[in-house]
């Protein structure tokens, strides 16, 4: 057993998310592991990218209210005390209301071939303002 060392939080790159997201690491994958979690705190109006996870990834919502959103349509309302699962390759966003903060635990694991997340094209304003309706 041992006592990881603590992250610095960092803003998440821009190229994947649209306003403001701060992300803190809290596990890499370290074999023979494959578990990736980190922290994301997801201010008003700011929301990932559409993605998808090569092996799925689960969501735990710490604070606040936020949405999840398929390429279907559907949009799930996540609360504080809410567990999201998407599915292998499922394409999707996450992000806070447009009025909240939203803070979850993302946790996926990476694949044999490497990066576990394939990144997409930004969701749009109209699909983003859908979600709340």
């Amino acid at each position: 057993m041992e006592l990881v060392p603590f992250k610095d939080t960092g803003k998440a790159p821009a190229q994947n998310f649209t306003g403001d997201v701060y992300v803190t690491s809290i596990k890499t994958p370290t074999e023979p592991s494959r578990l990736t979690a980190a922290l994301v705190r997801f201010t008003p109006g700011a929301r990932t990218n559409w993605h998808s996870h090569a092996l799925g990834q689960t969501l735990h919502v710490t604070e606040g209210v936020g949405y999840v959103g398929t390429r279907d349509g559907k949009v799930i309302r996540m609360r504080a005390g809410d567990t999201v699962w998407t599915p292998p390759g499922e394409e999707h966003w996450h992000g806070g209301t447009a009025t909240t903060f939203m803070c979850h635990i993302a946790m996926l694991e990476a694949s044999a071939e490497g990066d576990p997340t394939t990144w997409l094209e930004p969701v749009t304003d109209e699909t983003y303002q859908s979600a709340g309706n």
